[in-house]
């Protein structure tokens, strides 16, 4: 006989001696057995070294067995039954039950795991990041339980409700004394957006209800939050979560400023809800149904003139009526090199039109600006103005992200009949933010700039237009020259044709501090007698023809 039959014959032999063993075996002594196994299968390495050079037919005990006999002999972990997985004496075919076990452990250890990462679990409730979100079904019983409060006290008046709004509109010093008459204690070095927090819990635990408002912004999960301008619409503690439900009820989109009822977070919970929607963009809810979408409207040249002139003494704005008059729906750039005043030029025309036009809706947008240039904006402006603004600290998606929360609140105010204005500061900074935030398609223009990367500012900047039913979106947007930077002079040149209004600043003029610093020539309205009437129309040309002759300076100077 060969060698590997004699082992064959020994190992069947004392197989057949060996006692049956139970079909269950308690887990301590399945892990006992399996250790011994281990040590066995050591030695056998072993002794089978050791006893091949000498040739020996014989096999140890410990000796090792075929492939099938050893799946008969081994035991399972869990003290299962064991079950063979090759062909043997008893043997069968498949695995053990045990495994089977841990494997559907581990299925439904991940699926648990998918669940909880975002969207509705089974119990009804969602998640955003870690924090847990109510169900639609919560919701809605408690805005029946508000509505039936409501129809037997009659209807809910705000009285001596504070919204978030007004909550986030006041300084420290004001929030403190709102914070000491709600009871709240060790507050002082509380971040602001934690402390209204807190102060709207509080009152909302004492008097049952609170009114909440803000802007839309919509999640890839169907749900969305309103946050607040007055925070540059950055994510907080703060924010009023909105259900999907609601969402596809009333047909709410991004951008909508939406004003209702709202609950303070429960225990595992971290945001307000919305319980039931009372106003979109001050108007009734289910008015919306029957808006066209801003890009179904139709564009027409601007018709209606803002008249920017206010005191005899501001000049400024009297030299912008007659150079580079500003209608209703206008796309007006403000061509300018550094230094030469365009913030401070900005700053008095978001005063004249507040002044003139008190029902327009002003947005002023500073994409990485200094922080003190945001102050001073926000001091130098009326309550009305809605100052958003991103800083040159914070990264580029930053800024995108609030370029288009803006331009999309504006669009549904549009679609509203409003008139809409946004001062954009500067918009060279804002191609700049695209150009780094896209994923690069290869194709580099001059200066580093990706030729996909000024698609979106474009139709950030494209969005302004008259409407022909009502309602106007007009954007006055500064671009940077003759700073130095290739992609700054290809960023200008790409949108050079793009507006209909243009208003070139000149450094010369300000090296001899004469302000404002227009370049008459090379500024100028499209369609300007749509705007002007026929005898301003006339005097402008004698001007303009006056002025001709003259170079930048000695225009100024004239005026």
């Amino acid at each position: 006989m060969t060698k590997s039959e004699t082992e064959t014959v020994a190992q069947q032999g004392e197989a057949e001696q060996a006692p049956s063993k139970p079909k269950r075996a308690r887990r301590s002594k399945a892990s006992t057995k399996k250790a011994a196994s281990v040590s066995e299968k050591a030695e056998t390495k072993a002794v089978k070294s050791a006893g091949s050079d000498e040739g020996q037919a014989e096999a140890s005990p410990a000796g090792k067995s075929p492939p099938g006999d050893a799946a008969d002999t081994a035991k399972p972990e869990n003290g299962e039954k064991p079950t063979s997985t090759g062909a043997g004496p008893g043997g069968g075919s498949g695995g053990t039950s045990g495994g089977g076990e841990a494997r559907e452990g581990r299925r439904r250890k991940r699926k648990k795991r998918k669940g909880s990462s975002g969207g509705n679990q089974s119990n009804g409730y969602g998640r955003y990041g870690n924090n847990v979100l109510p169900s639609d079904e919560e919701l809605e019983r408690e805005a029946a339980e508000l509505e039936r409060i409501a129809a037997e006290k009659g209807p809910l008046e705000p009285g001596d409700q504070i919204t978030i709004g007004e909550l986030q509109r006041m300084e420290l010093d004001e929030l403190f004394e709102v914070a000491e008459k709600e009871g709240l204690e060790d507050f002082k070095d509380t971040p602001k957006q934690d402390l209204i927090f807190k102060v709207l819990k509080a009152r909302a635990t004492r008097q049952g209800i609170m009114y909440g408002e803000g802007t839309l912004e919509t999640m890839s999960d169907g749900f969305g939050f309103l946050r607040s301008p007055e925070q540059s619409y950055l994510p907080g503690p703060d924010d009023i979560y909105v259900s999907p439900s609601q969402i596809r009820r009333f047909g709410l989109r991004r951008g909508m400023s939406v004003r209702g009822a709202i609950r303070p977070p429960k225990e595992s919970e971290r945001y307000f809800a919305l319980l039931r929607v009372e106003s979109v963009n001050g108007r009734d809810p289910h008015e919306i149904h029957d808006l066209v979408h801003f890009e179904d409207l139709t564009p027409l040249h601007p018709e209606e003139r803002y008249v920017l002139e206010t005191e005899p003494d501001q000049i400024e704005m009297r030299i912008v009526d007659l150079v580079a008059p500003i209608g209703k729906g206008q796309r007006a750039l403000v061509v300018a090199p550094p230094r030469t005043g365009k913030t401070v030029l900005l700053q008095k025309m978001t005063q004249a039109i507040t002044k003139n036009y008190p029902d327009v809706h002003i947005m002023v947008l500073l994409v990485d600006e200094r922080p003190e240039e945001v102050t001073d904006f926000k001091r130098n402006t009326a309550p009305s103005v809605e100052v958003v603004a991103s800083t040159f600290d914070e990264q580029s998606d930053r800024h995108v992200a609030v370029a288009e929360v803006v331009i999309e609140k504006a669009k549904r105010m549009v679609e509203f009949g409003d008139d809409v204005v946004i001062l954009l500061d500067s918009i060279t900074r804002l191609a700049r933010a695209y150009n780094a935030n896209i994923p690069h398609s290869g194709k580099i223009m001059s200066g580093g700039l990706d030729s996909n990367a000024l698609q979106r500012p474009k139709k950030f900047f494209g969005a302004a237009r008259a409407i022909e039913r009502g309602g106007s979106l007009t954007i006055i947007g500064t671009a940077l020259v003759d700073t130095g930077s290739k992609m700054d002079e290809v960023i200008f040149e790409e949108f050079k044709g793009t507006g209909n209004s243009e208003l070139h600043l000149d450094r010369r003029l300000v090296e001899k501090r004469i302000y404002p610093a227009i370049d008459v020539a090379a500024s100028g309205t499209r369609r300007e007698e749509l705007l002007l009437d026929p005898k301003e129309l006339e005097l402008v040309y004698r001007l303009r023809k006056v002025l001709a002759d003259m170079n930048v300076v000695e225009a100024m100077e004239l005026l």
